[in-house]
């Protein structure tokens, strides 16, 4: 297997297991209850970890389209989810996400980072290099 498809592999399980260990410890650990959208970003987040580890012990770069649209839909409501608690306009129109409201911040590091951007950047890592798996394969054709 080519060095790049087989270190991409490694990155996406790295940034998926942090995401998926960093989202259990805001849960079990400090006791932060998700609400509705983070679920969904969990939702697309977890399988990653699995296919990706599977696929990187069977040095198998097919999974790269998978992990796209995984990683391409979870950082589509993260997108959402950091908009909704940012900017005025969608904070005013947000949907009701159960007992937790999704507006909330339980973190707000240097004004700006959140969970949900936390989840936003680890998916567009995930996607970048998934992108780059698929054009590296298609030229290997």
């Amino acid at each position: 297997m080519n060095k790049k498809l087989e270190n991409s592999l490694l990155i996406i399980w790295v940034v998926s297991l942090i995401a998926t260990l960093g989202s259990l410890y805001f849960s079990e650990i400090r006791g932060y209850e998700p609400c509705e959208m983070c679920w969904y970003q969990r939702i697309l987040m977890y399988p990653i970890v699995l296919m990706s580890t599977v696929a990187y012990i069977q040095k198998n770069a097919r999974i790269a389209l998978t992990t796209a649209v995984f990683a391409c839909i979870g950082g589509s409501i993260s997108l959402y989810h950091y908009g909704i608690q940012k900017l005025d306009f969608l904070s005013d129109s947000a949907p009701s996400c159960g007992i937790v409201p999704c507006t909330g911040q339980y973190i707000n590091w240097l004004g700006f980072i959140t969970i949900p951007f936390l989840a936003l950047t680890a998916f567009i890592i995930i996607a970048g290099f998934s992108f780059s798996m698929l054009k590296v394969l298609k030229e290997e054709k």
